[in-house]
């Protein structure tokens, strides 16, 4: 729970508080009194009288009541003090900055529960431990540097690790960002990140609350809320960046389908944060980055244009945003003219517009007007202006600062020369602006902003899947481990997917009239064997009876095999689907297209269970070779209406069938006549 004296006290003590600002409780006063924290501020110490101008007690016990208690002192003597406290000083909020408690040892493990036990009893917010500590524009209860500019219109920072979220400021306060709070949740027995948005998004107010949100996670303990409250924040206006660490080493678990080797939680992660709309980053750069995008106008086309008096960054910029998918499109006609009769000979204005290094702040004026008003295809504009020694770089900036707020469309400042014009870029930022510095930096943050899905608030999808009979199927099974044959058709024709003809007997006089019926060419898989491929169960291709014969006797002496199935020998492009459960996360969604692209280059999508249309087309949409799906070299295309509706169809099932715990369609066939089920395997756990 987080209360008012959490996040706007009356009063705050430190105990532990100290004269030297080199230890957490002496650098927590001095932050508070620079800060200028309008309560009272009270300290513990038993040696001294007076810490830094600020009443100090020899023991908790004689204190006045106070609202927070930061605690800098030895984990072992927590406990008593926090309940001292609670009891006795109508203390309802704790910050413990201490470490060596859960995180070390089990019996810091003890500790850490028996504060929780007692902040619980008397209603109290916990904070840590094992964190910084806490700051917003009422209080700054940290111990450490930088302290950001804090202001209303900032970021909220919401991290798991102190010293990370020290680097994420450290990072953010170079390119510009001001901050509204900084949360440090350490170990989080009580209020963890998704607690800390939870309040967000119950508190926040459409004309007053900030709108850019940065996590920085490294254990999700309740995905749902999590994603309930981010989306909900998104929803309301909100824009979302965050990293989530650890989540690499999940993938090594044991699975037997194909899809279970490949899920993750890395996987569920990324699911997750499409389905709440959050843009996923890799790196503290990568967060602050994409962070400063979110305080820029917004983007409503993919189309830049790029303002420079450098040619090598504006062509690293170009193919930076071109490998995302954005374009810089060339500009070209007669108007183009007018504007390059403005500037110096030897200027380039088809886009890159190259203004050169002597280019004036006039000519970077210029430019920007051409791009804004006569460019009516153009997007955003990127402008690259650093300091090349012969122009005022004070001017250039103030043009740009002026252009940023006339201009309809985006600009994003490119500002390299952080050293050489140190003082400028200064100047520039403090007129309430962001830099990227670097230009590929800025492309890779802006794919990410461009690419990322919308929050879905649709309801499941049922048209076409029978529900009645999928769980009538789920509660006719009795074993567990993966299906026979005939439950995976079962399963997969109530939810509307599409399959191929199949025949499947142990009779080979049976198996050759129905392979007259199909028509040759026919393909032959072994029935019982999970990986068919493995032990030579599969034969495509198979041209005639003869063949078929001989391939049924070899194929019935496999180990393990029960039967024989044959199909129509389907030609298409592969495609696959599966699903995996993840603890918490529940059902993941993988697609992507079959063979190579699945085996060998993992291009695949994620997608958490249950899934709307929108977001199985964001999940295609996002495979590296997409392209394909359009058609490519006289190819015919892939039906991605009809793949996403598979898509849809399987995640309502795995909604309402959990006992599947792991699910492969591998291949799915985009043939001429529509995408058609080859092959599935579905593992079930009661």
């Amino acid at each position: 729970m987080i209360n008012r004296e959490l996040v706007d006290p009356q009063s705050i003590v430190i105990v532990g508080g100290s004269n030297n600002v080199q230890k957490p409780g002496g650098k927590i006063i001095r932050n508070l009194l620079e800060g200028n924290f309008k309560g009272d501020i009270y300290a513990v110490n038993p040696k001294e009288t007076e810490v830094q101008g600020v009443p100090c007690f020899a023991s908790v016990d004689m204190l006045p009541p106070v609202e927070l208690a930061i605690l800098a002192i030895p984990a072992v003597s927590c406990p008593a003090v926090v309940k001292l406290l609670a009891s006795e000083k109508s203390t309802k909020a704790f910050v413990i900055i201490s470490a060596g408690f859960a995180e070390e040892t089990p019996e810091g493990e003890k500790l850490e529960r028996q504060i929780l036990d007692t902040v619980n009893y008397y209603g109290a917010s916990l904070i840590g431990p094992n964190c910084i500590g806490l700051m917003n524009r009422n209080h700054r209860s940290v111990f450490t540097l930088p302290i950001p500019d804090l202001n209303a219109k900032g970021v909220d920072l919401v991290s798991s690790s102190g010293a990370t979220a020290v680097y994420i400021l450290e990072s953010a306060i170079g390119k510009g960002l001001r901050f509204n709070s900084v949360w440090s949740v350490g170990n989080a027995p009580q209020i963890g990140v998704e607690d800390v948005l939870e309040y967000l998004d119950r508190t926040f107010e459409p004309e007053t609350s900030p709108r850019i949100k940065m996590l920085y996670i490294e254990n999700i303990k309740d995905p749902d809320r999590l994603l309930l409250h981010a989306s909900s924040l998104i929803r309301k206006g909100c824009k979302i960046a965050a990293v989530k660490s650890g989540s690499s080493e999940s993938g090594s678990r044991a699975a037997s389908s194909h899809t279970g080797a490949m899920a993750s939680s890395d996987l569920a992660v990324e699911a997750l944060f499409r389905k709440a709309g959050i843009v996923r980053c890799f790196s503290r750069e990568d967060l602050t980055t994409v962070s400063c995008v979110f305080t820029l106008k917004e983007i409503y086309g993919r189309n830049f244009a790029i303002v420079t008096h450098a040619g090598g960054p504006a062509v690293m910029l170009t193919d930076a945003l071109s490998k995302g998918g954005l374009h810089v499109p060339e500009i070209k006609g007669e108007k183009t003219l007018m504007l390059k009769s403005e500037l110096y000979p030897g200027a380039s204005v088809a886009n890159p517009i190259d203004i050169l290094a002597t280019g004036t702040p006039e000519h970077l004026e210029k430019a920007i007007d051409f791009c804004e008003k006569e460019c009516p295809e153009i997007d955003a504009i990127a402008v690259i202006f650093g300091s090349p020694g012969l122009v005022k770089v004070y001017d250039a900036y103030d043009v740009l600062h002026r252009k940023m707020e006339e201009c309809s469309k985006p600009i994003f400042p490119v500002l390299p020369s952080v050293v050489t014009a140190g003082k400028e870029v200064e100047y520039f930022l403090n007129k309430g602006h962001v830099n990227f510095s670097d230009e590929v930096e800025l492309a890779t943050a802006v794919t990410r902003v461009c690419n990322a899905s919308k929050p879905t608030n649709e309801g499941i999808e049922l048209y076409g899947v029978d529900v009645p009979r999928i769980r009538r199927i789920i509660d006719e099974i009795t074993e567990e481990g993966y299906l026979s044959h005939y439950y995976v058709q079962q399963l997969l024709a109530a939810a509307g997917i599409q399959i191929v003809r199949e025949e499947v007997s142990n009779n080979k006089k049976v198996l050759l009239r129905k392979a007259e019926e199909i028509g040759y060419p026919v393909v032959a898989k072994v029935v019982g064997p999970i990986h068919k491929s493995d032990i030579g169960g599969v034969v495509v291709n198979i041209q005639s009876k003869k063949h078929l014969a001989f391939e049924f006797e070899r194929m019935m002496k496999l180990p393990d095999v029960s039967a024989v199935m044959i199909q129509p020998m389907l030609q298409g492009k592969e495609l696959f689907v599966g699903a995996k459960y993840e603890p918490r996360f529940g059902h993941i969604i993988l697609c992507g297209l079959g063979g190579i692209f699945v085996e060998v280059l993992r291009d695949i999508a994620s997608g958490l269970a249950p899934l709307s249309h929108n977001e199985a087309f964001s999940m295609i949409r996002s495979l590296r070779a997409y392209k394909m799906f359009r058609g490519v070299r006289g190819e015919a295309p892939i039906d991605e209406v009809q793949f996403a509706e598979i898509i849809v169809r399987l995640s309502t099932l795995l909604r309402f069938a959990t006992e599947i715990k792991e699910m492969d369609i591998n291949p799915l066939l985009a043939t001429s006549q529509g995408i058609i089920a080859v092959d599935a395997r579905i593992r079930v756990k009661k």
